[in-house]
């Protein structure tokens, strides 16, 4: 986890493509912003995020955090994308390719005779540190995440924390939602592996925090409970004043 302390700006990339979407009042200088730079919207990680991040929203909105999403796609995918993970359509937006990723210098993943078996091998470990940990994670359970699913077999098993074989559950139902609508989700496999980054900016567009994933599964550096980051920032609007760059 990378949480700032110091005054370093945001990455310009970044900067300006935030000076594209500024129409939108939260994402104007002088709130906070959260952006996060996923990979395909196909990408397990995009929807495993959006869906976590949909369930925040209030908290975001509460907070005065104004919320960006982009990934790697086309605005049929965005609908589908959006309607699934709940997700709301105006936060998120798509590029055809990875140019954003590239300028931010965001991990482009394997390069190992192509998209697929590059992403097979990521999805084996090579090239992707903490997948296959990650992975097991899902079958085994984890008693610091929370619960996710509300089903009778679960609570054989207890409540209140994320029970053996419920995330992997949950990750199961987002693969048959992408590989039964592919080409929807995925336009091009050329960027199967591409890696996104998650960047939080005051108001003054200073860096508070930022983490570059460095492999699947690994979109945060707390997978247990991937927005652990905000929590310093989710104290109500009023903490702070906006542009004042003063941590509320």
């Amino acid at each position: 986890m990378s949480l700032n302390t110091n005054t370093d700006p945001a990455p310009q990339p970044l900067l300006e493509r935030l000076a594209q979407v500024e129409q939108r009042p939260e994402l104007a200088p002088g709130r906070r912003r959260l952006v996060v730079v996923m990979g395909q919207l196909g990408d397990f990680d995009s929807l495993e995020y959006a869906q976590a991040l949909a369930a925040a929203l209030p908290r975001l909105d509460a907070a005065g955090i104004g919320l960006l999403a982009i990934a790697i796609g086309n605005d049929i995918g965005a609908e589908r994308f959006c309607a699934y993970t709940g997700l709301p359509r105006h936060c998120l937006t798509v590029d055809r390719g990875p140019e954003l990723h590239r300028a931010l210098g965001l991990y482009a993943g394997l390069r190992a005779g192509g998209a697929w078996p590059s992403l097979l091998l990521m999805c084996a470990g090579i090239g992707s540190p903490g997948t296959l940990a990650e992975v097991l994670r899902g079958y085994s359970g984890d008693r610091q995440a929370p619960q996710r699913l509300q089903s009778p077999l679960f609570a054989l098993l207890g409540s209140g924390y994320q029970r053996p074989f419920e995330l992997a559950s949950v990750r199961l139902g987002n693969m048959v939602e992408v590989l039964g609508r592919w080409r929807t989700y995925v336009p091009s496999d050329a960027h199967l592996t591409q890696r996104g980054g998650t960047f939080l900016l005051d108001g003054d567009n200073r860096l508070l925090y930022e983490h570059r994933d460095r492999g699947i599964l690994g979109f945060s550096e707390t997978m247990a409970q991937p927005l652990n980051f905000l929590e310093p920032f989710l104290k109500p609007e009023r903490s702070a004043q906006p542009g004042s760059g003063t941590q509320a």
